[in-house]
């Protein structure tokens, strides 16, 4: 009789840590997807920040490699507005490499812009890095918008109104 009850003592302890092992399993699970989905708004209030617009509207002429004198020359507020667009990609560029944000999601709330502004800020970010002796400058935002040109969007390359025109709520 001891015997059998030590038995169903063991299988009752072991089915506990099973048990145990399995919630843990759910809740590493369901705080990883917290964490995207936090990373994921707040990436969301950054690119509809007002900083953020304005400096694509500065930068939305500027031809694509433009030198860092060209841009000087034009004026400070496009200066302010391409270390502006370098630190926000910066910021997003590591959080992907991190995994903290989804690629999938950042590239397609990011993907297009990413790829515009790098072409327009490329030699002056490249000339930055000479002048001011610090080769890391803007390294997050060319590691970013070079990922989003090796691997397109899923589903194709045109535009969201085209690319997902199937789309039906629910999936």
């Amino acid at each position: 009789m001891l015997d059998t009850l030590s038995k169903v003592a063991q299988i009752l302890s072991g089915l506990a840590v099973s048990g145990a092992v399995v919630f843990a399993i759910i809740q590493v699970r369901q705080y990883r997807q917290q964490r995207r989905d936090a990373a994921a708004v707040e990436l969301m209030r950054t690119i509809q920040s007002p900083q953020w617009a304005k400096a694509l509207h500065v930068l939305g002429d500027v031809p694509d490699g433009t030198s860092a004198s060209g841009l000087h020359e034009l004026d400070s507020e496009f200066e302010k507005a391409a270390f502006t667009i370098v630190a926000i990609y910066e910021t997003i560029g590591l959080l992907v490499y991190r995994g903290i944000a989804p690629f999938a999601l950042v590239q397609e709330l990011t993907g297009g812009t990413v790829g515009v502004m790098w072409r327009k800020l490329r030699v002056w970010s490249e000339e930055m890095r000479e002048e001011r002796d610090h080769d890391r400058f803007a390294e997050w935002f060319q590691w970013l918008a070079e990922r989003f040109a090796e691997h397109p969007v899923a589903g194709g390359t045109g535009p969201a109104y085209t690319r997902c025109a199937t789309w039906r709520p629910g999936r």
